[in-house]
């Protein structure tokens, strides 16, 4: 029986969209193997898993292949239905949260990225029921404060966006959610050599 359901996530720990799935993964209480793959040195059996998109994260469920977060947790929804379902049964609640979910995923996260990669005005002008919305909003803005640390701007105003602050803070206090959080230092270490790269390339 185990055989029939061995789930297998490529991932990397630094990642927001491979955090996400892992989050979902643990939040429906389904046990899988963990790959940690290095970006800068990509294995091959992550580039015949996505040889389309080449990048992670990457599910596979009984040698199925599932690439893309945001498809790798639908999946997961409609895969284990006696787990806490992360989408609401509901047709016109699904179509919202979905609409908000892919909102949060390429509007702001999209601000965010591109707020990583320059500086300046560039950067200035880009700027307990857990569901498939809450993973997506905290797998991107659940650590902002690291992000402010490095980039130097705003990127969450308690006092102007109180409820978004309030979201982050309810999940961040999660135990799942403590538990998956990588180490301050490390994470502000990873972006700093992102951005570090990217300026240099962009002046390049």
């Amino acid at each position: 029986m185990e055989e029939e359901n061995k789930v297998i996530l490529h991932g990397m720990w630094a990642s927001p969209f491979s955090k996400r799935v892992e989050l979902a993964l643990k939040l429906e209480g389904i046990s899988f193997e963990y790959v940690e793959e290095d970006l800068n040195n990509k294995s091959a059996e992550l580039l015949q898993l996505n040889p389309v998109h080449k990048k992670v994260p990457v599910l596979v469920h009984n040698g199925k292949l599932i690439a893309e977060s945001l498809v790798i947790l639908e999946y997961i929804d409609e895969t284990w239905k006696n787990s806490p379902r992360l989408l609401p049964e509901d047709p016109y609640k699904r179509a919202r949260v979905r609409f908000w979910t892919s909102f949060v995923h390429q509007q702001l996260c999209e601000t965010v990225l591109t707020a990583v990669k320059t500086d300046g005005e560039a950067q200035e002008r880009n700027i307990n029921n857990v569901g498939l919305l809450d993973l997506v909003f905290f797998s991107l803005f659940g650590r902002y404060e690291i992000h402010e640390e490095v980039l130097g701007i705003k990127i969450i105003d308690t006092e102007k966006m109180p409820l978004l602050y309030s979201w982050v803070t309810a999940l961040n206090l999660l135990p799942l959610v403590k538990e998956s959080i990588p180490p301050h230092d490390k994470l502000v270490a990873v972006l700093k050599f992102v951005r570090e790269n990217a300026l240099k390339s962009s002046s390049a």
